[in-house]
């Protein structure tokens, strides 16, 4: 059974709360619909388990199938190098967000403003002040995370769901293959 409370209780995220993510194809929809996505990898998807692989093993499957540029914060980016990903651009996790909230930002690949923002991996709380920010300063620009806990303050997050079901939603998420345009 899942809930959408957010972990962190005594926070407040406002009147406008995250859609629950029931299904894998609502978030391959969100990034069909996307015209410059960006993933953004926390350093928790290096030690974070999901079956018998790791979150940021679906992450970069999510990141190759669906040619996402990706954002590495922390040290995420020697796991992604061991695991052969070598694109991703490395920034403090705040500092991605204000870029990310800035429509003058090309983004990390030089190609424009970023309208969709996927996010997992960071600490609960980081991922809900950064969400927070994106929420309030960049209203152009949808969030999504991909974390099992509900985050209120994405457009779109998971429930508070067991390993077993956020496995299942990942592996459907990462095995449709190709482009943005792709579902």
């Amino acid at each position: 059974m899942s809930s959408q409370d957010p972990w962190q209780t005594a926070e407040i995220a406002g009147p406008k709360k995250a859609a629950v993510i029931t299904k894998p194809a609502m978030v391959l929809a969100v990034i069909s619909r996307a015209q410059h996505p960006v993933l953004l990898i926390g350093h928790g998807a290096a030690t974070i388990d999901i079956g018998e692989r790791k979150l940021v093993d679906y992450l970069i499957d999510l990141a190759r199938t669906k040619q996402i540029p990706v954002i590495a914060t922390g040290h995420i980016n020697r796991a992604l190098k061991a695991r052969g990903y070598t694109e991703a651009a490395i920034m403090p996790a705040v500092e991605a967000g204000q870029r990310i909230a800035d429509p003058g930002w090309n983004g990390p690949d030089g190609k424009g403003p970023c309208d969709l923002a996927i996010i997992a991996g960071l600490p609960y709380p980081m991922a809900w002040t950064l969400l927070s920010g994106l929420k309030n300063f960049a209203r152009l620009t949808k969030t999504v995370t991909l974390d099992n806990t509900y985050q209120p303050n994405a457009t779109w997050s998971y429930a508070n769901i067991s390993v077993k079901e956020w496995q299942e939603n990942l592996e459907a998420i990462t095995a449709t293959t190709g482009g943005p345009g792709d579902v």
